[in-house]
């Protein structure tokens, strides 16, 4: 597991640390939506149970964790809602994410994820928040990145903000966006559950 720090004055608003976990092999099996939302119900009594509220910013979802976590029961008093940012133009200007690390990493990195999460809990009212970017294709990225590269990234006020790099390979883009959506959401429940 590697950690990495930002200084205090660039953290002070939100007191956040990154932890960075990038397992060797993801073991994801197939995900559907049927699951996605049953996790998104259970994400919800959780965060009800807690008395916390998210906030989400996606790219590669497209708005699909939105969706999916808004059908579910407790929605209207847990979720705060999300940022859509496809584009690495809408990460700067909606989250602030920098365009340098976006030049130099690309948009799919643990970095970005993170520097997207961290926004969107800046920009919000919320306790925690999670994001996604990565490549559902069907084609690489400009940059690069292949199909199926997926970061995700949680962070909470007063703790680290943690994120995952995965790799679901060719599978089809619903499945890699489920797969993601799916991993987001159990991310987001270890990160209440500390």
């Amino acid at each position: 597991m590697r950690l990495s720090e930002r200084t205090a004055a660039q953290t002070a608003p939100l007191q956040m640390q990154r932890e960075s976990r990038t397992p060797g092999e993801p073991g994801v099996r197939h995900i559907g939506m049927r699951d996605v939302e049953r996790r998104a119900e259970e994400l919800l009594r959780l965060l009800a149970a807690k008395r916390l509220k998210l906030v989400v910013a996606e790219s590669c979802t497209a708005g699909l964790l939105s969706l999916k976590l808004s059908d579910a029961p407790g929605a209207s008093s847990h979720f705060n809602g999300g940022f859509v940012t496809y584009t690495k133009e809408q990460k700067t200007s909606a989250l602030d994410v920098s365009p340098a690390l976006l030049r130099e990493k690309s948009a799919v990195c643990g970095e970005v994820a993170c520097a997207m999460a961290e926004g969107a809990l800046r920009r919000s009212t919320a306790d925690l928040a999670a994001a996604i970017t990565g490549v559902a294709g069907p084609e690489p990225d400009p940059d690069g990145n292949p199909v199926g590269r997926v970061c995700i990234a949680v962070a909470r006020r007063g703790a680290r903000t943690v994120h995952l790099e995965r790799n679901y390979d060719n599978r089809a883009r619903d499945e890699i966006r489920a797969c993601a959506i799916a991993e987001t959401l159990d991310l987001l429940k270890t990160a209440i559950g500390d």
